[in-house]
């Protein structure tokens, strides 16, 4: 199975609650981009970033429709530029629940959250949301019947805000 699944950053937001682009924002000697990727690539699979969605203003379903419209890979692992903290074991955690055709959602307090794993065959239905408006990801999840997986909170820390990149680098500085 994981060599058909190939590893896609969301790295195309507005960014509108931090004010500026958070892929480039740094934390130590890296982006938020960058500690993203050097943790998918611990995984050993190709990894890509998506800048630019094919359909805009839909939020990250924007990204997901436009990596799964242009991957060659059976399946899409999804991770957001501003989740600094994943971690590889994570990540195979949500590999090992993936069985090749039920898409599989991380929980975050409850809600289906990134790492994203979504088979090539959920394209259409990728598309009726976006066509729909409906862009939250847990009606992608009830949509597509995905599976769930339970993550260590601290790895799925998102830097949405100012305040979140403070408390991130906090964090850093005291590993």
């Amino acid at each position: 199975m994981p060599a058909t699944v190939e590893v896609c950053i969301l790295a195309g937001g507005l960014s509108t609650r931090m004010g500026r682009a958070k892929a480039r924002l740094r934390l130590g000697n890296r982006t938020l981009l960058g500690c993203v990727r050097r943790n998918a690539a611990a995984l050993g699979l190709p990894v890509r970033v998506i800048r630019k969605d094919l359909v805009r203003r839909c939020g990250p379903l924007g990204g997901l429709y436009s990596a799964l419209k242009t991957t060659r890979a059976f399946a899409v692992l999804f991770l957001p530029c501003d989740m600094p903290f994943i971690s590889a074991p994570s990540l195979r955690r949500c590999l090992s629940v993936f069985d090749g055709q039920r898409p599989v959602f991380a929980l975050s307090r409850g809600q289906p959250a990134f790492p994203i794993i979504l088979p090539v065959a959920v394209l259409p239905i990728v598309k009726s949301q976006i066509d729909a408006g409906r862009f939250a990801l847990h009606q992608l999840a009830r949509a597509t019947a995905a599976r769930r997986v339970r993550l260590p909170a601290r790895d799925l820390f998102n830097v949405n805000t100012p305040d979140d990149l403070a408390k991130a680098r906090k964090r850093q500085q005291t590993q």
